[in-house]
């Protein structure tokens, strides 16, 4: 099993010296993929928005607690783009990800 992580500083609420981390696997994925959250992250300000690679919107969930589980079931092979976005809407980490069946 593959887990990807993916790091970006998020200027509008850290310190420049640190980072938020959050890792999804398996990538790629089948029928399930995991997103997991470090325990600082106030997880009530944000969402998780996953969408194809055209663009179109698949899912929107809110972050309630340091790992949340997405059921691939609707998704087709292919690439998919996820966004994590604070209660303003503003994307403060974002990634990518295969689902292959």
């Amino acid at each position: 099993m593959l887990i990807s992580s993916f790091t970006v500083v998020s200027h509008n609420e850290l310190p420049l010296d640190q980072t938020r981390t959050v890792q999804f696997y398996p990538n790629p994925a089948t029928s399930v993929i995991y997103f997991e959250f470090p325990s600082n992250f106030e997880k009530a300000s944000y969402s998780l928005h996953i969408y194809n690679f055209l663009g179109k919107k698949m899912n929107e969930l809110q972050v309630n607690s340091s790992k949340l589980s997405v059921q691939l079931d609707n998704y087709l092979r292919g690439l998919y783009i996820f966004q994590i976005r604070d209660k303003t809407g503003a994307i403060i980490e974002s990634g990518k990800f295969q689902v292959v069946k």
